[in-house]
């Protein structure tokens, strides 16, 4: 009969477990330094990263021809 009580009880000692270190992260461990209201935290003489825009494929200067002897003989068979 114990044997069956360690199995049953793994998901409560597991989320008993996380509760606690979750209670510990919020109330025992330091908080981070906040920044106060109005100031921004980059300076204001340095502008925001440009997005990334990756440029357009050159456009071909004609269409690429195409093997009318090997068509002709894919077409045969």
């Amino acid at each position: 009969m114990y044997v069956l009580i360690v199995p049953a009880s793994v998901p409560f000692v597991l989320l008993a477990t996380v509760m606690g270190l979750s209670w510990w992260e919020d109330r025992i461990l330091p908080a981070p330094p906040t920044e106060p209201v109005g100031h921004p935290t980059e300076p204001v003489g340095h502008p925001a990263e440009a997005p990334f825009v990756p440029a357009a494929p050159a456009p071909l200067a004609e269409l690429p021809g195409v093997d009318t002897a090997l068509t002709r003989e894919v077409a045969g068979r």
